[in-house]
């Protein structure tokens, strides 16, 4: 196996428009010590956001240039908040009411305490030269943020401080093989190596029975039953990429690259493909009522019924969707490269 090149295009998702105002709650642009923050941007609510996750009775939204939003008290008005960094941020989390995490491109970690009115830079390397695309919390002290090329990073402090592991019980056998291989043959070329030949880490998940399950590039199904110290990858039945996982009634679903879905028991014993009706990148899902929303490129929203049915619900043409989320009122929310947008159940 040759060294990889860095696939950056393949790591940008997508997002949408919604019908609202923003406010900015905050207007700082530059720190004291000089370092560039998020820029509050009238116009952020339509810009490219990547996530959307649940803090206690709001919402919070990341994206390009270090941008967050919340929903506000009302659910009617999307505001940005400052942040202490420019960088794409991926994905966001929250253990709770008020402490969470988002993550992003120069392995960026934000952190927030009181519930996303205010973050603070927990860690930043620009020369890893590679994003993270997930962060998990089991604890306010205990947590992993994880993403391109097998970067995996831990805290035990709360993310005063982050380790970074590597973890070859996750490479293919025949990756571990060829590294097995070249440390015989050249130490150095077997470190250089040892850096980029992990697969894309997209998704980490805690499952309803504590344990961890995540899915990337190269069909990368892995279960971890101690918070993700040790992994056990499983045989799986395609080898493209996975960009997400969600656990609902006690089955689980992946879903990734040209439409590929799939479904197993939570024992994960057999997994079976779910026929899309379409071949759009699938990006995120959130529960509804009778099944599964998910959405994905080219604007596609797909509802999935308990029956593994699944049927196209709406296109937005033009737009990338990477993520859906439920407000506390019940309400959907999707983000994509336009920006923001309530989807109307009907």
């Amino acid at each position: 196996m040759s060294y990889r090149m860095l696939q950056a295009a393949a790591l940008g998702l997508g997002i949408l428009t919604f019908q609202g105002a923003i406010s900015p709650l905050h207007a700082e642009t530059q720190s004291a010590t000089g370092a560039l923050t998020g820029q509050l941007q009238p116009l952020a609510v339509h810009s490219l956001m990547l996530d959307i996750a649940q803090a206690g009775s709001t919402m919070v939204a990341v994206g390009e240039r270090g941008h967050i939003l919340r929903l506000s008290a009302d659910a009617n008005q999307w505001q940005q908040v400052a942040t202490p960094s420019q960088a794409q941020l991926t994905k966001v989390f929250f253990l709770d009411v008020n402490h969470g995490w988002a993550v992003g491109h120069d392995a960026t970690i934000l952190a927030t305490q009181d519930g996303g009115l205010t973050w603070q830079q927990q860690f930043s390397s620009p020369e890893l030269a590679r994003p993270l695309l997930d962060v998990w919390f089991a604890d306010s002290q205990n947590g992993i943020a994880v993403g391109a090329y097998g970067l995996f990073l831990r805290t035990t402090d709360g993310g005063q401080s982050w380790q970074k592991e590597f973890h070859p019980e996750l490479l293919s056998q025949d990756d571990a093989d060829y590294l097995a291989d070249l440390k015989q043959q050249d130490e150095e070329a077997y470190m250089a190596e040892s850096d980029s030949i992990l697969p894309h880490f997209n998704r980490v998940i805690a499952l309803e029975d504590k344990r961890l399950l995540m899915v990337g590039e190269l069909g990368m199904v892995a279960i971890s039953e101690d918070g993700g110290r040790l992994w056990q990858r499983l045989e799986f039945i395609y080898d493209g990429s996975l960009f997400n996982a969600i656990e609902r009634d006690k089955q689980l679903y992946v879903f990734g690259l040209r439409g590929h879905a799939f479904s197993a028991p939570e024992d994960m014993s057999q997994w079976q493909e779910i026929k899309m009706p379409l071949e759009s990148t699938l990006n995120a899902a959130a529960p509804v009522k009778g099944g599964l929303l998910l959405v994905g490129n080219g604007g596609a929203v797909i509802r999935l019924d308990n029956n593994l049915h699944a049927e196209l619900v709406t296109q937005r043409r033009g737009e990338n969707l990477s993520a859906v989320a439920v407000d506390p009122k019940g309400r959907l929310w999707i983000a994509g490269t336009k920006g923001l947008f309530e989807l109307k159940q009907q």
